[in-house]
């Protein structure tokens, strides 16, 4: 039987890294695109050299892990980092099956002409999942090489996590990189003119639309495509979401990821319940509904939905009562997924006026939220024998209510506040002094009952989200404009 020889191995990871031969040049594939807002947030942990830790950059398949890592380097190249001091390796390569990461290094090193045990080092391990045992290895790497800055990425998101937190502890830094938000897709596509920036003395930053109506129209189209970096640039990717990110993106999660992590035996089981959580996105479901109507015990579906957020599918959120309290036992809760273009590939696009894109649309503004709160949100939903608030920021170990946003896609409570009766319940209940409500294009600001109600369109507000918890590292009040 033949065997893979070492000069097969050099040879790929010449491939691999072109910037050996010319260093400012990255793989054509990868440098046409332009960088993610992330990659600001990233840099900076990459370039860290005294943290001592890994950088295991999670996320759901397709969301540009490896163009990023790819502009890292391109940025560290432009920076001065010597071109043979930066080590890329696909992990997945079949060539390089039964290597461990020093082997892989060692490879490396002979090419490059670098000694890896001493020299300073950036290096890449993508598609990291495909070796066994990664995060022993990995853990090794940082231990015995304080000189080695480590950064390992795979669209397994679910084991990532599980592993870098079973055996990473203290030696591994997660970073999210989440689908596309609505800031971002806006800038993709060239249309940030359409957001305007004023001041008016008493915020420091304020966004208003120059053509809502326009914005609006290409929120619709974010909700059903824009999650993907591809989709939004290949009409052919449009045509067909259904192969490609059902196929391509949910499907191997479903059927190989998470049996392959959890030993999932019933995969059809998985499969039927996702469905059904992702077309009640944004809705309130309950374990006893759940169980009736799959046959599954209760047990089991907690354990299937724990598995469907450590993949990065779906995000579920608790509800509180009129008080802002935790119920002890969280039989209702709502689910919605990470991405609103899951719901067009799985069942199909959503125009202005669907019976679906309230739902939607509530849906897109929680995915903003994604990076921000990844391992743990503040964020609930109130609901009582009478009412319900969508959103309620609840803080601290008094349970404290802080905020709250009702997710409109109409402008009729703008004129009609009866409407908000619920919101304004909640808020004189809970002495919430701020709250927000979502509109389809009116904007402005009231006083309802001692409490301040601000009115933001829907797309707009999405595009603040995401634009705040991007710029600056950590979430801000919902509806706070982001100073200068």
């Amino acid at each position: 039987m033949r065997q893979i020889s070492k000069e097969q191995v050099l040879q790929r990871i010449r491939m691999e890294n072109t910037w050996l031969e010319a260093p400012h040049e990255l793989p054509p594939v990868y440098g046409k695109w332009n960088p993610r807002a992330y990659f600001d947030l990233l840099y900076p942990l990459v370039k860290n050299r005294k943290a001592r830790r890994a950088i295991v950059l999670l996320g759901p398949r397709r969301v540009g892990k490896t163009v990023l890592i790819h502009h890292v380097i391109q940025r560290l190249i432009v920076d001065g980092v010597p071109p043979s001091h930066i080590c890329y390796v696909s992990v997945d390569h079949p060539l390089y099956n039964g290597l461990d990461l020093e082997q892989l290094l060692a490879a490396f090193s002979e090419i490059a002409g670098i000694n890896y045990s001493e020299d300073k080092l950036f290096v890449f391990f993508d598609e990291i999942q495909y070796l066994r045992h990664w995060e022993l290895y990995l853990k090794a790497v940082v231990d015995r090489y304080p000189n080695v800055n480590c950064i390992v990425s795979g669209s397994a998101a679910a084991a990532l996590r599980l592993k870098s937190r079973q055996s990473g502890a203290g030696r591994m830094t997660e970073f999210l990189l989440p689908p596309l938000t609505f800031y971002e897709y806006i800038e993709f596509i060239n249309k940030s003119d359409l957001v305007l920036t004023t001041r008016d003395g008493r915020r420091h930053r304020e966004l208003q639309s120059a053509d809502i109506q326009l914005l609006n129209q290409h929120f619709i189209d974010y909700i059903n495509y824009g999650g993907y970096p591809e989709v939004i640039f290949f009409e052919d990717i449009k045509q067909n979401l259904s192969r490609y990110i059902k196929s391509d993106i949910i499907d191997k999660v479903l059927l190989r990821d998470l049996p392959s992590l959890y030993g999932i035996q019933n995969i059809q089981e998985l499969n039927s319940l996702f469905t059904n959580l992702a077309f009640n996105t944004g809705n309130e479901i309950s374990l006893d509904e759940l169980s009736t109507g799959s046959g599954l015990a209760k047990n089991t579906i907690k354990r299937y939905i724990e598995y469907l957020e450590a993949a990065f599918l779906i995000r579920t959120v608790q509800r509180v009562d009129v008080n802002a309290k935790r119920f002890k036992r969280a039989n209702f809760f709502k689910v919605y997924l990470t991405n609103p273009s899951m719901w067009s590939a799985l069942f199909s696009p959503v125009q202005t006026d669907d019976v679906n894109i309230g739902h939607l649309v509530e849906t897109a503004i929680f995915s903003q939220w994604f990076h921000a709160y990844h391992t743990g949100s503040p964020l609930h939903y109130a609901r009582w024998k009478n009412g319900e608030v969508d959103i309620v920021n609840v803080s601290g170990k008094e349970q404290k209510a802080d905020w709250a946003v009702e997710t409109k896609w109409t402008d009729r409570p703008y004129q009609r506040h009866e409407e908000l009766k619920n919101l304004m319940y909640f808020c004189r209940n809970c002495q919430v002094k701020t709250c927000l409500v979502t509109t389809l294009t009116k904007q402005g600001e009231i006083t309802i009952d001692n409490t301040d109600v601000t009115f933001l369109p829907a797309s707009l507000y999405a595009y603040e989200l995401g634009y705040n918890i991007i710029r600056e590292l950590r979430p801000r009040l919902a509806f706070e404009r982001v100073k200068p």
